[in-house]
């Protein structure tokens, strides 16, 4: 629901037909519809099957996966393999003209759990109050997910080679360096340094060791590695404004608890004596051997030392040699624990189909649906490892053929992907930021447009946005790391911003003096940001600037070399296809300037409490009885 809105509030003005990145433009066989789908696998190749031009479908299909997931949200028996499959399919429509704005991980982890949650979801409405077997496997598909995407993320820090994560000293630059800070985030820098590399510390093993737990046979290190996730991901979301990204990571995280510790059943152990004791032992045993483990090893690897200060030193001690032979043996490790503690699933499945289920025709059902899933899973789980392996090459090599070709038969379907986040820190002696500028006169005054979320002038305190994200603040945070030469949006954007567009201009900050009239020229500076002190915040400044140079050149709107660059890459000079359908269209507009009233973020929460309100007061609904239960009162499946 989140990512549908967010970018529903967009569309105009990242890809009308005036916008910074028409859509249209991707879509070249928009005249041959099906030649078209078969090409980019989008809906918007039916878009003048609807009457519409290109991105009026991206608004449509925006607003029907926004309702479709507020109606999922709130009815839970709507929430079925069909449903998930349109919001699947919906967004991957989307992604695939999103051009430079969508190409991030927090979207192809969207697309990858959305197609999982087919397989979770059941198949028709009366299936959410059945027991299935078949949960099992598919809730471990979510559970490898959020294996792949936290081990990855932690290790390719140290195989970056970035001084600073090896220096743990990354947070020490981080919460002012990354892409939109919260206020949070400036009061977080402003903790001593040893308590920043205890946190980068923290940070490594609850990424590294703590997500091999996740497929331990002993409870209590699943539900330990559960919250140590939950943990990791509160503090992004309470220090960074990372849109929906860390919701999908905390959903992904119940795949790690069971019905008891959430408090849906109360399971008694029906061993007899000894037999309960051993087991008790065991499990027992196990945790405390496991918990030692890590913490044993987490001390070593990082020499904790408390010091007669009462602080905590830490460093690493271990060097690149070691942990590159480390993880040549970590990632085949993690394949061959990841494929046993699938095939153990699999099997308990197939076993609670088998002897579970009464009748003839339930058993051979249950049981073959049951198998297909068990297939499904094993695929999945295989092309899986063409992306992840990436993290070991020699690894990668192994990878059974079979899965790389089906890989390479499935990969336009975003099913898996690569994930590392946080490779390298930027920013570490300030974040760089372009500050795009305006001018009636080449001679000034040059006043600055402001956007509403990146950092600009220095008074105004970082903002919480999430689980919105501005994907052009967004955006001009990477442009700052290379040249306006590696980023044509930029270029196309200025021209907009020069020509007046209104929907390119509605991005703007409502308090930006550039958004009622127009500049003649145009130019781009960069600057290089640092929070202030806590004393020098207390005279209200949140940043203090230095000017570092020229970023982007002086344009006008009739620039010759300007037109012709945009005409060449398609910006300018395109038409989409006329729109037919007046009422739709007209509707759409109408809804557009009803939700203009407010800001995005306050849209979407509104949204948000709104499905909570409807949620928590409905009455008089009653939830069918469940396979396990109708079992034990003797009921049929």
């Amino acid at each position: 629901m989140f990512a549908f809105g967010s970018l529903y509030l967009q569309i105009p003005g990242l890809y009308g037909e005036k916008g910074v990145l028409p859509a249209h433009t991707q879509l070249p066989n928009l005249k041959y519809p099906k030649q078209c789908f078969m090409d980019k696998l989008t809906f918007l190749c039916f878009s003048s099957y609807f009457g519409l031009n290109v991105s009026y479908m991206m608004e449509f299909i925006s607003l029907a996966g926004t309702v479709l997931s507020f109606i999922g949200m709130v009815w839970k028996s709507w929430c079925t393999a069909t449903l998930f499959l349109l919001l699947w399919s919906s967004y991957l429509s989307l992604y695939q003209v999103g051009q430079t704005f969508l190409w991030f991980q927090w979207d192809i982890l969207l697309l990858e759990v959305g197609f999982l949650t087919i397989l979770v979801a059941p198949v028709s409405r009366r299936g959410w109050f059945e027991y299935r077997p078949r949960n099992l496997v598919t809730m471990w598909l979510i559970r490898w997910v959020l294996f792949r995407l936290m081990f990855a993320s932690g290790v390719v820090k140290l195989q970056s080679g970035c001084p600073t994560w090896w220096g743990l000293t990354a947070l020490n630059v981080h919460y002012e360096s990354q892409c939109i800070p919260t206020t949070l985030a400036w009061y977080f820098h402003q903790l001593p340094g040893w308590w920043h590399k205890l946190c980068v510390v923290a940070t490594f093993v609850i990424e590294i060791p703590v997500p091999f737990m996740f497929f331990s046979p002993v409870r209590s290190h699943r539900i330990f590695s559960c919250y140590a996730q939950m943990l990791l991901q509160i503090m992004i979301i309470l220090t960074g404004n990372y849109n929906f990204f860390n919701l999908v990571t905390l959903t992904l995280c119940l795949s790690l608890m069971d019905d008891v510790h959430l408090g849906y059943q109360f399971v008694k152990d029906l061993s007899f004596g000894f037999i309960s004791y051993v087991k008790n032992t065991c499990s027992w045993f196990g945790k405390w051997v496991g918990f030692g483990i890590l913490i044993y090893y987490t001390m070593a690897y990082f020499s904790l030392r408390v010091t007669p200060e009462g602080t905590i030193e830490s460093v690493v001690a271990f060097t690149r040699e070691e942990f590159d032979a480390w993880m040549s043996r970590a990632v085949p490790l993690s394949i061959a624990i990841g494929a046993f503690s699938l095939v153990i699933t699999i099997a308990e499945a197939l076993t609670s189909a088998l002897f579970e289920v009464r009748g003839f025709l339930d058993k051979f059902g249950v049981f073959s649906t049951t198998f297909i899933y068990s297939v499904a899973a094993i695929c999945m789980f295989g092309i899986s490892l063409v992306p992840y392996t990436v993290l070991d090459r020699p690894t990668s090599q192994r990878v059974w053929p079979v899965f790389q070709h089906l890989y390479g038969h499935t990969s336009d379907f975003h099913l898996t992907s690569a994930y590392g986040l946080f490779r390298r820190m930027t920013g570490v002696e300030g974040r760089p930021e372009v500050i795009l500028e305006g001018s009636n006169s080449l001679d000034g005054p040059w006043i600055e447009y402001e956007f509403p979320y990146k950092p600009g002038h220095v008074e105004r305190p970082p903002p919480v946005v999430a689980p919105h994200q501005p994907r052009i603040d967004w955006q001009l945070w990477f442009a700052a790391l290379g040249t306006y030469n590696q980023n044509p949006w930029l270029i196309s954007l200025a021209h907009r911003l020069l020509s007046g567009q209104p929907e390119v201009i509605a991005l703007l900050d409502i308090s930006s003096p550039w958004r009622d009239n127009t500049p003649k020229y145009i130019r781009a500076s960069k600057y290089t940001y640092q929070y202030t002190s806590i004393k020098e915040g207390a005279s209200g400044s949140w940043w203090k600037r230095t000017y570092e140079g020229d970023y982007l050149p002086i344009f006008t709107v009739d620039h010759a070399p300007l037109v012709e660059y945009l005409r060449k890459i398609g910006t300018i000079g395109t038409m989409d296809i006329p729109a037919t359908n007046q009422p739709l269209q007209h509707g759409l507009d109408a809804i557009r300037g009803w939700i203009n009233i407010a800001s995005p973020e306050v849209l979407l929460w509104s949204l948000f409490i709104t499905a909570c309100v409807i949620t928590w007061t409905k009455r008089g609904v009653k939830p069918s009885m469940s396979y396990r239960s109708a079992k034990h009162a003797g009921g049929r499946l």
